[in-house]
């Protein structure tokens, strides 16, 4: 008699086992992906903010010593590719003579205008008497040949060039002694030799090479995760009938509901990139161009917005920070907490005033679902509101050409954090139906 009752109980045993053991291999998978998801969010994030403070607008398009690189480049070539024709050289000629022939006339004038003092006499009687302004004038040709020759000559070319960057040197050099720059140059260097490189070309190509395949895998984590979720509830469907296991696959499911919400808290949910994509105009007949611009720049999870309304001085942020750490965060918490309670704690803890209320009433005060549509409709409000004032940035013509990006855009923690609320509606409607307790 005692083997007929003892073996339902091991055989019901030994599925518990098989059951926690396929479903604990499944929550190490889901572990994995949800670690290497943040991993790579963080990643993404450091280097997100690393390459937008490189390519930042104040150190590039604003930046004096950018616009004297390419000045330079541009008054060098230009001065050092001059060249004069037999031609030009013949109107130049012309032209040179005749300010000459003006000068000396503008000076004839005034030795003649009349003279009321005793030394200005005397400086009038001596020129009229000493300088010959006709053989001056007879002379303006050859000054003329010597100063386009001078002119022409390799060596005063590159003095011609400094004399025409003298002004942005003058700027440049105050600039690069300001306290701003002096800073801004030592993060610079500190992030050239974190990923081994000398210039910001290097940079940005190491840099969006790696985001690009950073991008793929946290998506790649991100659906890894999602698709675990997904044969957990095949699991309920499959074993609807089997009641002895429902109290096991509940427990093995909350825990992947707090996988989900961890990496949905901590995870990027959201990314603010606006920037100036390739500014080109044409000075000197030739173009200057800057590229990737980066005007702003922000990528938040909940718990980053929540540390940063926390830490602000006005107490209306303050509270708004509290009340999404306590109604977004914490509430969930105790809620997947409570149903386990409700379900493991026999009948004293499941009849529980304080866990009944957390496990079946509470979701109407969680606002996780809240989070999601507010995220979403400030993802919709910015992202139209960045795309029209860029666009009235965009111009197209053919000396200036300006287009900007709007990359704004939801991240994989946005979809974790969904996974989360639709599946713990699930686990509430899975609760009420096999709880052998009250409910209400």
């Amino acid at each position: 008699m005692e083997k007929i009752i003892n073996k339902p109980a091991s055989g019901k045993l030994i599925y518990r086992l098989l059951l926690i053991l396929a479903l604990g291999i499944l929550l190490v998978a889901e572990g994995f992906f949800g670690f290497r998801l943040h991993e790579l969010s963080e990643k993404q994030e450091q280097i997100k903010h690393d390459y937008s403070r490189v390519n930042n607008i104040t150190y590039g398009l604003f930046s004096v010593q950018q616009w004297k690189d390419k000045v330079a480049d541009i008054v060098h070539h230009q001065v050092s590719g001059l060249k004069i024709t037999r031609k030009q050289k013949k109107v130049l000629q012309g032209e040179v003579e005749q300010v000459l022939l003006a000068l000396i006339d503008k000076a004839e004038a005034l030795v003649n205008k009349p003279k009321k003092t005793i030394s200005g006499k005397i400086q009038k009687f001596a020129i009229k008497n000493f300088v010959n302004s006709d053989s001056i004038r007879a002379e303006v040709p050859n000054f003329a040949k010597k100063i386009i020759a001078e002119i022409d000559n390799p060596k005063n070319k590159k003095q011609l060039g400094r004399m025409a960057l003298g002004e942005f040197n003058e700027i440049a050099k105050e600039e690069s002694q300001d306290t701003a720059f002096i800073a801004n140059n030592a993060i610079m260097k500190k992030i050239y030799n974190r990923y081994g490189v000398s210039d910001n070309q290097q940079l940005n190509q190491k840099l969006t090479s790696s985001l690009n395949s950073i991008r793929q895998q946290t998506y790649y984590y991100c659906f890894g995760m999602l698709g675990c979720v997904i044969i957990v509830l095949s699991f309920w469907w499959l074993l609807r009938k089997r009641r002895d296991l429902h109290t096991t696959l509940f427990i093995m499911s909350l825990l992947f509901a707090f996988m989900l919400l961890a990496v949905g808290l901590t995870a990027s949910m959201i990314e603010v990139d606006a920037r100036i994509r390739s500014l080109d105009f044409v000075l000197l007949g030739e173009h200057v161009v800057f590229n990737d611009q980066v005007l702003f720049f922000q990528s938040k999870s909940i718990m980053d917005v929540v540390r940063v309304l926390i830490s602000q001085s006005a107490i209306d942020s303050v509270l708004v920070g509290v009340l999404i750490l306590a109604f977004s965060i914490l509430f969930p918490v105790v809620k997947l907490s409570s149903t386990g309670i409700h379900l493991l704690g026999g009948k004293k803890w499941a009849e529980n005033g304080i866990v009944k209320y957390f496990a079946f009433q509470s979701g109407k005060w969680s606002m996780a679902d809240v989070i999601v549509i507010a995220i979403l409709m400030a993802y919709i409000g910015l992202n139209g509101l960045l795309e029209n004032q860029l666009r009235a940035l965009n111009i197209n013509n053919d000396s200036l050409t300006i287009l900007t990006t709007n990359n704004t855009a939801l991240q994989p923690g946005y979809i974790v954090f969904i996974c989360f609320v639709l599946y713990g509606l699930i686990l509430s409607t899975i609760l009420k139906s096999i709880t052998p307790h009250e409910v209400h």
